[in-house]
């Protein structure tokens, strides 16, 4: 895969924030190890779940991995409405997650590939076809942004994130959160079964799924 455009590789492309997580965690401009990339690609192509699930390599995920994988990026200051997490780019550490990651796919109508993880409690970050990023913990499955670098800022700064939740029910007008047991793939089906599809904005809804706020404080 060839360098990204030069546009990303702008110091203007950050937040003063980010720039100084990222810089004080070895990252520069330009910075591209694309044969690590392939390597996870590689690893995570040849791995097979019990249930023959497999992982998906997205465009996305690689310049991702090329240009942030193995940085220990750490947040350089509070939170703005949540704790700041520290965010580790490395999707090994999903690599017995094949199948969590497909039924997320599956529910969103899109194919998502890991990236790595995000707070102390190491959720899952992960990137979908259009490079659209969330997070899978133990309370739910969380939209972040609609590219790796808003992703990032919002993960470094502590700004707030959206949950998926089971979409609006056209005759009550309610809805009910996702349960955290079960993911996304519950969480963001209709009542009929049919998957919902992530909207380029983590205000808007997802094509009929609602986006609520994250609770306050740590992971």
């Amino acid at each position: 895969m060839n360098r990204p455009p030069h546009q990303r590789t702008s110091t203007t492309r950050f937040p003063v924030a980010v720039d100084d997580a990222l810089r004080n965690a070895g990252w520069k401009p330009g910075r591209w190890d694309i044969r690590q990339a392939e390597e996870w690609a590689d690893a995570l192509r040849g791995h097979i779940s019990p249930g023959g699930h497999r992982h998906a390599i997205v465009p996305a995920a690689v310049e991702v991995w090329a240009e942030f994988g193995n940085l220990p990026i750490a947040p350089t200051g509070p939170g703005r409405n949540i704790a700041p997490a520290s965010v580790h780019i490395d999707p090994m550490h999903a690599l017995h997650a094949a199948r969590t990651l497909a039924d997320l796919g599956r529910a969103l109508r899109t194919r998502i590939c890991p990236l790595g993880t995000d707070g102390a409690d190491a959720a899952l970050l992960a990137i979908d076809t259009e490079a659209r990023v969330y997070s899978l913990d133990h309370t739910g499955d969380w939209y972040l942004g609609q590219d790796f670098d808003t992703a990032l800022a919002a993960l470094l700064t502590g700004t707030r994130p959206e949950r998926l939740t089971r979409p609006l029910d056209a005759a009550t007008g309610t809805g009910t959160a996702a349960d955290p047991g079960t993911g996304a793939a519950t969480a963001a089906r209709t009542r009929t079964g049919s998957p919902a599809r992530p909207g380029p904005d983590p205000s808007s809804t997802v094509s009929g799924t609602v986006h609520t706020a994250r609770p306050r404080g740590p992971r």
